[in-house]
């Protein structure tokens, strides 16, 4: 196969186009942990990276991202906040 300078064969703008697409959300939600006795389960949440604490509800999550100045107005958007483990509505130990 020849190549004339300065073009791109189409075998290379597949490969570009299959390329996968992974975001990097600020908020991170991980999987339910099992609360010590007599304590609720809970979610560990990180936001940049950094572990900022427990959420026990889908609104500590809101709350949480606001004390740290962050709107989320979509929780079903994995750019802005992914859940791990479990969906938005996932709480209890499976």
């Amino acid at each position: 196969m020849t190549r004339r300078s300065g073009s791109r064969s189409t075998l290379d703008c597949m490969t570009e186009q299959a390329a996968p697409y992974i975001s990097h959300p600020r908020i991170m939600v991980l999987g339910v942990c099992s609360g010590s006795r007599g304590e609720p389960p809970f979610r560990i949440m990180e936001i940049d990276g950094e572990v900022v604490g427990k959420a026990r509800t889908v609104t500590d999550v809101l709350e949480t991202a606001a004390s740290y100045g962050i709107t989320i107005h979509d929780l079903d958007d994995p750019d802005v906040v992914r859940f791990v483990g479990g969906d938005k509505y996932t709480w209890t130990p499976r």
